[in-house]
């Protein structure tokens, strides 16, 4: 078999479309000629636990169907923007890449990446990708990431805390107060709600889910709303279960989202919001917790539910690649059919093909089902513009929600102060 995977350290809603194609294992480039060549990519590291020997399939049955050897290169999320962009900068990037949903965008404004969308139309499977991935993925009416999994966060709780307290899962923002406080009275060692203040995704379904907005395009200018009243109002909620009442701990002000699932792990925490694909870390970390937590869709303010960030990573073609038809068909080996099956399967995401999500959503677990409904009723989508990952990297969310749970500000101000950095940011300025 010819592959090459090099780890190294220094890297780093949904509306659904219904008409289903079959994907399957082949791509459809049996004369993509490939023989000789070799297509270099980067994957993130960490999303899939099996991503070694995955990729030994994959580059067993890629070489099968074109002749190619594929060149795996393991990258670290924490600084995988830093890399891309000095790859950029000295036309050094990969023939393709997992970008992040939000990167897209910015590394298209950028010119480094290749647009896909007649390619997918001639394979006909434009039709049959999650629409949520497919508008982060397109910038200037061409789509530059191709859908190829997803994740959704939800509310996740404790059942057996909540069975001994009587509690039923709460459908409003009242019912979860409550509930935080009753936690709270009969397990007072416990974190009864965690607020983390370093887990940016974390707060934007209670934005969301109180009517108000992250950001809004107006013409050519893009304008923060996270100083709004309805996000205000939000904000409020989702800080004051830890400012107010005194549900959270005064550690989590610096938790990112892996602090939230070690001490959910550990059986210290009633309620947080969590990824699907965490349930599995849950037990991996303590088998002790298998059978004695749940999901429920987060709820929105006076029931329903709120939205939750759509979140994920799409497969792009670099400009800089030499051979396109040998790069699209790697896109589409990993993206439709067995191989995404099997990714979504080994890493606890959902796929980005529709005809793959609808059959995953029919089949999936009692624990898997509600971030399913989750990501089909409320995803929500952050900014799409070449400059919202510049706002991300600046922790300009994150930074606002450790403000206030430090008690540096109120939240009107800290709010206030946030719209102001993000609308600048976003702007370019």
């Amino acid at each position: 078999m010819r592959k090459h995977i090099l780890p190294i350290a220094v890297l780093g809603v949904a509306a659904l479309g219904l008409t289903a194609c079959g994907g399957g294992g082949n791509t459809g480039s049996d004369d993509a000629g490939g023989e000789g060549k070799t297509l270099d990519v980067w994957i993130m590291q960490g999303t899939n636990p099996d991503a070694e020997p995955f990729f030994d399939e994959v580059a067993e049955a890629f070489e099968e169907e074109t002749g190619a050897t594929l060149n795996v290169e393991f990258v670290q999320w924490a600084d995988a923007h830093d890399r891309f962009v000095t790859s950029i900068a000295g036309g050094t990037t990969p023939d393709v890449a997992e970008t992040g949903t939000t990167w897209t965008a910015e590394f298209a404004d950028a010119g480094a990446l290749a647009p896909i969308g007649d390619m997918v139309a001639e394979a006909g499977i434009d039709d049959d990708l999650v629409a949520g991935l497919v508008e982060s993925g397109t910038y200037a009416d061409e789509l530059y990431g191709m859908p190829w999994y997803a994740g959704v966060r939800s509310l996740v709780y404790r059942t057996d805390v909540f069975e001994e307290l009587g509690l039923d899962a709460p459908s409003d923002w009242e019912e979860l107060r409550a509930a935080g406080l009753a936690i709270k009275e009969g397990f007072p060692d416990m974190t009864a709600v965690a607020v983390p203040g370093d887990a940016e995704q974390t707060v934007y379904p209670w934005v969301w889910g109180a009517g108000g907005t992250v950001a809004t395009q107006d013409g050519d200018e893009w304008v923060s709303g996270l100083d709004s009243a309805e996000s205000i109002a939000g904000l409020e909620f989702w800080t004051g279960l830890a400012t107010e009442h005194g549900l959270s701990s005064a550690g989590a002000t610096t938790w990112k989202e892996t602090d939230v699932l070690d001490q959910f792990a550990a059986g210290t925490v009633g309620m947080a919001v969590m990824g699907s694909w965490t349930p599995t870390a849950i037990v991996d970390k303590n088998p002790e917790m298998d059978g004695k937590f749940a999901a429920i869709p987060i709820p929105a303010e006076d029931g329903g539910i709120a939205p939750s960030v759509l979140g994920g990573s799409h497969l792009s073609m670099f400009e800089t690649a030499d051979d396109k038809d040998l790069a699209f068909a790697f896109i589409k080996m990993m993206t439709t059919g067995e191989f995404a099956e099997k990714w979504g399967q080994q890493s606890g995401y959902f796929p980005g093909q529709t005809s793959l999500l609808e059959e995953t959503i029919a089949t999936a677990d009692p624990m898997q089902q509600p971030f399913a409904t989750q990501m089909v009723e409320g995803g929500g989508s952050l900014p799409v513009t070449p400059t919202f990952g510049a706002v991300q990297a600046k922790k300009t969310t994150g930074a606002m929600v450790q403000a206030i749970l430090s008690g540096q500000k109120d939240v009107a101000t800290a709010a206030k102060d946030a719209a102001a950095e993000m609308t600048a940011v976003l702007n370019g300025q």
